[in-house]
C-alpha cells in the first residue's frame, strides 16, 4: 500500500526460510529511504501465499483469519501515520515500528507530568499560585489541540523548538475578555511555570534531559504603578450611588493604608485585630505568599473602614472583617471605579499595595526597613522596588537644598 513517494507498507514472507510449507509473515513499512522490518508472529503455509496480492489465496479458515491481520496490521500502521502527520510529529519508520509493537516512547506524557504536579501543589501551595498554575495548564492544552492538533505528547519529544512555539502561541494569544493581548512578562510567568512543571519531570527521572538547559527568561523591567496622594484623596473621597463600587473602593483605600494584598484582606477576621505594645489597635496576620508574619498599625482612615462594616451583613454572615468580593470581578469593578473619578490609569487592586509603599509610607519619610517588614517581604531587595522617589518629595528634596545652598 503507498501513500506518498516515501511512505509504504509491504507483507512478504522469506522463501529461503520455508520449512514443511511453513514461513513466518512480515511486514516492511519504508518511510523515506528507511524501511524497518515487523514480525506478525504469523506461520502461514506458503503455497498459499500470493506475493502481488499479498494475501493468501482461497477461502479456507486459516487463510479468512491471516488475511483479516494483514488487512488490521496495514489498517494500524496507516493510521499511526496519518495521526503522526496529522498532529506535526516527525515521522521515522522506527517510530511507526515502535508504535505498532507498543513499544514507543510511551512511558509518561505532558500530560501525566500535569496531573502528577497538580495533585502535589494541591493543599502545599496558596490558592493564588495553584490558580495561577492552572491558568498555565489551560494554555498548555490549548496549544497542544489548536498548534500541534493533539491532546498530549511524549515528554521525550519536549525539546527546544516546543519551548520558543509555545512562547509565541502565548505571544500571539489574546485572552477572551482582556483589553490587551498578553505582556511579554506574563508570558515568561507562563513558560516559567511550565519549566518547573518539566524540571519536577527530569527530577522523577520521567526523562532523560531537560528541555529547558538552553532557555532563559527574559523579562522588561517596568516600574511599579502607584497613585499618588491627589489621585489617591479622590478615589477616597467620591461618593459612589451604587453600593458595589463604594465596597470595592473601601477595599481598595483600605489595601492603600495597610499594604494589605487583596487575598489577605478576604482572610482577615475580627481576630486579627490585636492590641500593640503602644496601646493602638494593629493587624497581626502572615501573607498567603511567603507565609510570613506580618505587623501592622492601623491608621486612622483603616480603622474608620473597619468600623464602617462592623455590623455591615456580608461580614456577619461570612465573619469576615470586611466585605468579600471575587478576585476575578474586583479589578474590573475598579476600572469602573476610575471611570467615574477620572483616574487615567489601569487601576488595578495591587496598585494599592505599590500606593501604601511609596505614597503612603517611604514618601512620609518611613524606613525603607519597615516597610519591608510590613509588607511581610523576606527580602530588602523586594522592598527597593517599590522604593521609588516620588516627583513632588523629589522637588521639595531639591528645593530645600537649593535654599541650604542659598543661605550660605
Amino acid at each position: 500500500m503507498r501513500t506518498s513517494k516515501t511512505f509504504s507498507i509491504l507483507f512478504w514472507v522469506y522463501s529461503s526460510r520455508v520449512k514443511n510449507n511453513q514461513t513466518n509473515l512480515y511486514v516492511r513499512i519504508s518511510l523515506d529511504n528507511q524501511r524497518v522490518n515487523v514480525s506478525l508472529k504469523s506461520k502461514i503455509p506458503y503455497d498459499l501465499w500470493d506475493a502481488t496480492a499479498q494475501r493468501l489465496n482461497g477461502n479456507s479458515k486459516l487463510a479468512k483469519e491471516s488475511n483479516n491481520l494483514i488487512d488490521e496490521t496495514r489498517t494500524k500502521i496507516f493510521q499511526n501515520y496519518q495521526d503522526l502527520r496529522f498532529q506535526n510529529r516527525e515521522v521515522t519508520a522506527e517510530l511507526l515500528k515502535a508504535n505498532f509493537l507498543g513499544e514507543g516512547p510511551k512511558d509518561k506524557t505532558l500530560v501525566d507530568i500535569l496531573d502528577y504536579h497538580a495533585q502535589k501543589i494541591n493543599g502545599t501551595l496558596t490558592k493564588g499560585t495553584i490558580r495561577n498554575f492552572k491558568v498555565t495548564e489551560n494554555y498548555i492544552y490549548r496549544f497542544l489541540k489548536e498548534e500541534l492538533h493533539t491532546n498530549s505528547i511524549y515528554l521525550s519529544e519536549l525539546n527546544y523548538k516546543f519551548i520558543n512555539d509555545f512562547s509565541n502561541f502565548l505571544f500571539t494569544y489574546w485572552p477572551k475578555g482582556h483589553i490587551n493581548a498578553m505582556s511579554h512578562n506574563t508570558v515568561m510567568k507562563h513558560v516559567q511555570r511550565l519549566r518547573k512543571i518539566v524540571t519536577l519531570a527530569f527530577h522523577l527521572e520521567w526523562i532523560d534531559k531537560d528541555p529547558f538547559v538552553r532557555w532563559k527568561p527574559t523579562f522588561e523591567k517596568k516600574e511599579r504603578d502607584f497613585l499618588n496622594s491627589n489621585e489617591s484623596k479622590i478615589i477616597e473621597d467620591f461618593i459612589f450611588h451604587n453600593e458595589r463600587l463604594d465596597r470595592v473602593r473601601d477595599l481598595f483605600i483600605f489595601s492603600c493604608y495597610t499594604g494589605i494584598s487583596f487575598s489577605d484582606i478576604n482572610q482577615l477576621t475580627k481576630d486579627n485585630i490585636r492590641i500593640g505594645l503602644d496601646g493602638q489597635k494593629w493587624i497581626f496576620t502572615f501573607r498567603n505568599k511567603t507565609k510570613t508574619k506580618v505587623k501592622i498599625p492601623l491608621l486612622d482612615k483603616a480603622l474608620e473602614l473597619i468600623e464602617k462594616y462592623e455590623h455591615h451583613p456580608m461580614t456577619a454572615i461570612a465573619g469576615s472583617l470586611l466585605p468579600l468580593i471575587t478576585n476575578v470581578k474586583v479589578n474590573f469593578y475598579l476600572k469602573e471605579v476610575a471611570e467615574l473619578c477620572d483616574i487615567k490609569r489601569n487601576l488595578t487592586f495591587h496598585m494599592a499595595r505599590h500606593t501604601f509603599a511609596t505614597t503612603v509610607t517611604l514618601a512620609n519619610g518611613v524606613p525603607i526597613e519597615t516597610v519591608s517588614k510590613l509588607l511581610g517581604h523576606t527580602k530588602i531587595a523586594t522592598t527597593q522596588i517599590y522604593a521609588r522617589v516620588l516627583e513632588d518629595k523629589l522637588s521639595n528634596d531639591m528645593s530645600d537644598l537649593s535654599k541650604k545652598l542659598r543661605n550660605r
